[in-house]
């Protein structure tokens, strides 16, 4: 039996060898068949996803995180309500999609991680290294959030639950941290709370994280969080253990589950009384359009869109390079982003409608029960879930919620490392992926423990606000220049045609004034504003001492260091004058472009069988048409 294959060259054409000469071709094809077998365009060096399925999953669960759900319902009333959607808007259509768009673009057409993809703009090779070292600081403080929604997990499986306070009666806690089993014991009543703490609040402070009163008293390990945070690596690195074709099942789960949440959390609070009042104060009738005058709802506007689609992390980089390259990635992008926005909208009907309820309870306003935050998610909402009937249920499901969405940033996070190492040392990382997975897991849950003594709020808190802050704005301003000024804009637009089609003048009009002039401005306002108006961090009353302020911009010093140190050593690197070496060091090195042969065609020259017409071959002899 004879056993015909045909080989995609540069048009990537297919031609089975019993068609004649002169039969129709199709002008694109994503296989090397062989009669007998199926050989798919398949990465097979770094791999890619399974499905398109599980991309689009894990692209959604990586933009929708925490800040969707105790961020944004908070800036929306804190800006006017449904006026606060206006801004929000614009900035995703100037700031958002473009950046989004160009990045998921970026890692897909070079199938690249966040450092490699500099291969076309050599000298900018330390933004690359910038967004690696500020995903391992985040890994390192998000796993430790996610120890936390562990924790009160557990703690949810008893009732009353033990942030609750019933007719002034008294709760002391018992953690039994071996079998993370929590246990409460009735206690004699003590008339007041200390200094206006509420029930929730003290539970937070005192049992949960131990808090000591200030960041130079660290306090021996809180070993209950200590243990949650060695569970929560152990569930990311099963997940990871065999990068992609693992998570991506596990995306299945952790990207659907919040949303069936939500929407169960949004029909109870529906029903509850004071549920108007919370969404009227959310964004309802109440919405103040005046508030648009204000500069500073702009500036949070562009700020929650740049940080809540991820952008600049070097996330969307990692997991698009495992796209096939025909993949039709703007419109992933308009669907990841517009589900990113539905959800924090969403999302906030189903916090503000439980918080109503909350006010109505306490007689009080909504806008002194409402937060943002850690005060948001372990304080006041368990406070809130705690008045409802079977209020362990509605804890579980919610503490269940911040799990997965957490669990599905912190994938992306550490894809983004592992990724990297493997694009520096290919042949050496290649067929130990689970190795590397579970070795940088190991490293990040040791660099954590601090964040899980006395004083590990303060260090999450410093590390937040110094490493997921303005750098972002820094790296993400250097990508957009690079990419339209020095790579060159037409040329970008020409690498993205060459996977979704020719496009029109007119389709890439947009996309050229936001990566031009629009996007740069809006990022280039937002980082001089967000430096201008910095203050010292504080963790509610509490200061930072000046070593602690210190060491956070000595953290910022060192993940931003290394884009000037990159520029000048790859410009040392080149030959010639000073002129040459600039300009070596702002050109594509020789082994840019697509990452398999048969995609690089005419623009990015070809080797090998590609350089040849059309082969056929068969096991009884080989034709040259």
């Amino acid at each position: 039996m004879y056993k015909t294959c045909f080989i995609i060259i540069k048009p990537v054409l297919k031609i089975p060898f019993e068609h004649s000469l002169n039969s129709p071709v199709s002008p694109k094809c994503s296989l090397i068949k062989c009669y007998g077998t199926d050989l798919e365009d398949e990465n097979t060096e770094r791999g890619n996803w399974s499905s398109k399925r599980e991309y689009m999953l894990s692209m959604i669960g990586y933009a929708v995180g925490l800040g969707n759900v105790w961020r944004f319902p908070y800036l929306a009333y804190k800006h006017g309500g449904g006026a606060f959607l206006i801004p929000y808007t614009i900035m995703l259509a100037v700031a958002g999609l473009p950046l989004f768009f160009m990045e998921s673009s970026f890692g897909q057409f070079c199938s690249q991680g966040p450092i490699n993809v500099w291969k076309a703009v050599p000298i900018l090779q330390g933004v690359g290294i910038t967004m690696m070292l500020v995903s391992i600081f985040v890994a390192i403080y998000y796993n430790v959030i996610i120890a936390y929604s562990i924790y009160y997990l557990f703690a949810s499986f008893q009732y009353p639950l033990p942030w609750s306070v019933k007719d002034c009666s008294s709760t002391a806690y018992n953690i039994t941290t071996a079998s993370l089993n929590v246990t409460s014991e009735n206690q004699t009543c003590q008339n007041e709370f200390s200094a206006g703490q509420s029930p929730s609040e003290k539970y937070w402070d005192e049992v949960a994280l131990q808090r000591t009163s200030s960041m130079n008293e660290t306090g021996p390990v809180v070993w209950h969080l200590a243990l949650c945070l060695l569970l929560a690596w152990i569930l990311v690195g099963g997940a990871l253990f065999k990068g992609i074709k693992s998570s991506g099942k596990v995306v299945y789960f952790t990207a659907t589950f919040p949303y069936i949440v939500l929407f169960i959390l949004l029909v109870r609070g529906a029903t509850l009384e004071g549920a108007k009042d919370g969404i009227e104060f959310y964004i309802g009738s109440k919405s103040n359009l005046t508030k648009l005058a204000d500069a500073e709802v702009w500036k949070d506007a562009a700020t929650q869109i740049f940080f809540s689609l991820s952008v600049a992390w070097g996330g969307l980089m990692a997991l698009s390079s495992y796209n096939k390259f025909y993949n039709n990635c703007y419109q992933d992008s308009i669907i990841v982003c517009v589900t990113n926005c539905g959800t924090s909208v969403f999302a906030g009907f189903a916090i503000f409608s439980i918080l109503g309820h909350m006010a109505h309870v306490y007689q009080r306003p909504v806008s002194e029960v409402a937060d943002a935050g850690f005060a948001l998610a372990f304080i006041a909402y368990p406070d809130a879930l705690s008045k409802l009937p079977i209020s362990p249920l509605w804890s579980i499901l919610f503490f269940l919620m911040l799990i997965t969405l957490g669990l599905d940033s912190q994938f992306a996070g550490i894809e983004v490392i592992a990724t990297c190492l493997q694009d520096a040392y290919p042949k050496v990382l290649k067929s130990k992926r689970g190795i590397v997975t579970t070795a940088v897991c190991i490293v990040l849950f040791l660099l954590g423990l601090p964040c899980v003594t006395g004083a590990g709020i303060y260090w999450v808190n410093l590390i937040d606000t110094f490493c997921a802050g303005w750098i972002l704005l820094v790296a993400g301003l250097l990508e957009v220049l690079g990419l339209s000024i020095l790579y060159g804009g037409n040329r970008f637009i020409k690498d993205i045609e060459m996977m979704i089609g020719t496009k029109s003048a007119l389709f890439w009009l947009w996309w050229r004034a936001c990566w031009f002039f629009i996007t740069p401005v809006v990022l280039s306002i937002i980082l001089v504003w967000s430096l201008y108006t910095f203050t010292s961090p504080t963790y509610g009353s509490v200061a930072y001492p000046d070593w602690g302020i210190s060491l956070g911009w000595c953290i910022s010093a060192f993940c931003l260091i290394w884009i000037p140190i990159v520029a000048v050593w790859k410009v040392y690197k080149a030959s010639g004058g000073p002129w040459q070496r600039i300009k070596a060091a702002c050109s594509p090195t020789e082994d840019w472009g697509p990452y398999l042969e048969c995609h690089r065609g005419e623009r990015y020259g070809t080797s090998g069988a590609t350089d040849a017409n059309i082969f056929v071959i068969s096991n009884k002899f080989t034709t040259s048409l």
